[in-house]
Order: C-alpha cells, then structure tokens, then sequence
C-alpha cells in the first residue's frame, strides 16, 4: 500500500507527503492556491474563452483536487467538460476521507465529487455531473497509456519533479502529448525548468513562462498552435 502522510498547507487545504519519494503533491504555500494558478487560472480559463465543451488531460491524479476544481469551474460556467487522468499510485481511501477541500471551498457538493473520483472504476467513464462533467481514469503509466489523436483541449502536466520522474518530462512524452492534443490546446505545467521548456520546443510547443504561484517565480504555459 502507498506510504504517505497527509499534511496542511499555508493556505490550509491538505496536500501529501510521499516519504519513500521525499516529496510533497502540491506546494506547501498552498495546495488549491498552487492548483487553481497553475492549471486553472492558466490552462483551462485560456482555453474556456474560446470553447464551452472542453476535453481536459491530467498526468498526476493524486490527491483529486485538479479534478475537483475543474469541476467546479465547469458548474459556475455552465461548460461541459470530458476529464480523463492518469494514476499508477491511487490514495488510500482512510487518507482520501479526510482531505478537507470541501470545507476550505465552502462547497457542500465537493465531498461526495471527492469520493466518486476516488471511488470510480478504471478504465471506466462516470458522469459526476448529470452529463456535464465526464471523469475517466486508468491506472497504466503515461509511457504506454493510449491517448486519442488531437482529442485534448488541455493537458494538466502535474508529474513529479523531473529529478524524481525524469522518465516524465523527456521528449518522446511531450511529443505523445502534442499528438493527442487538439489544435490551440494548451499544456501547463508548475515547472519552469529550461530542459523542460526546450524539451517542449523540441517537439512543436509554442512555450512561455508566466508568474508562478506562491512560493514560486515561474511555471510553464505551452500552446500547440491552431491548425492554418
């Protein structure tokens, strides 16, 4: 069973810490703070400008909360999103009841959301909002997970640090991903790491770096342009 430990952030939503990695899922400046930034504020608002019905990616399910949150920015906007994730390292679920996003998003709805995530079948889609909001995930790594060409209108890339999973952040993983990603998507990721940017130019990615979130400088916008 994963060893971890569940902990809180500076802006009091819980995160984990991975002892045998030594690493943390989210900043300790904030875990919802860091997530509504990073993926969002800066991938899918981006792309919710132009489109109402969204096709989201995410490398890293983890503790749920990019999933949450995506959710929730779909209701208040009336979108209409498809999310499938990846995850080879699922939470316990003793450590996923305690998470206390729901009482730090003031949002009643968002404990039982938690749990259908958690809960659902892999390789399975599942509705968590009447046909709103389509979640899937599949517990294969990203190496060998098949992803449909040009489906993706953003891609939440939420791996480990390229020291901890370096085998995440090569090219042949972000040309997997600019295959699957429908033109003018958007990836964003926490890094600001310039192997990772020139990683990503390598294989087409129109790439900025943008403010990051607390605690941080920078992080990663990357565009795949829009077809002529």
């Amino acid at each position: 069973m994963l060893d971890v430990q569940l902990f809180e952030t500076q802006d009091g939503s819980h995160s984990i810490c991975a002892p045998q990695w030594d690493v943390s899922y989210h900043s300790r400046y904030g875990a919802i703070c860091e997530s509504m930034h990073v993926f969002i504020e800066a991938g899918l608002r981006l792309r919710g400008l132009v489109k109402r019905e969204l096709s989201v990616f995410e490398m890293g399910l983890g503790t749920g909360l990019n999933v949450l949150l995506t959710w929730r920015e779909a209701c208040a906007r009336n979108w209409k999103v498809r999310y499938a994730a990846v995850e080879v390292n699922p939470l316990p679920m003793d450590i996923v009841a305690q998470l206390n996003y729901p009482i730090i998003l003031n949002e009643p709805q968002a404990h039982r959301i938690i749990q259908r995530i958690h809960q659902s079948p892999w390789g399975a889609p599942v509705l968590l909002e009447k046909d709103q909001f389509v979640f899937s995930k599949v517990r294969v790594p990203l190496e060998h997970v098949y992803l449909p060409e040009g489906e993706y209108d953003v891609v939440y890339f939420d791996a480990f640090a390229p020291d901890v999973q370096p085998e995440l952040w090569t090219e042949a993983i972000f040309e997997k991903l600019w295959h699957a990603m429908a033109p003018g998507g958007v990836l964003t990721t926490y890094s600001a790491k310039g192997i990772v940017r020139r990683r990503l130019r390598a294989v087409g990615f129109e790439v900025e770096k943008l403010p990051g979130p607390p605690g941080k400088r920078e992080m990663t916008l990357a565009r795949k342009a829009s077809a002529i």
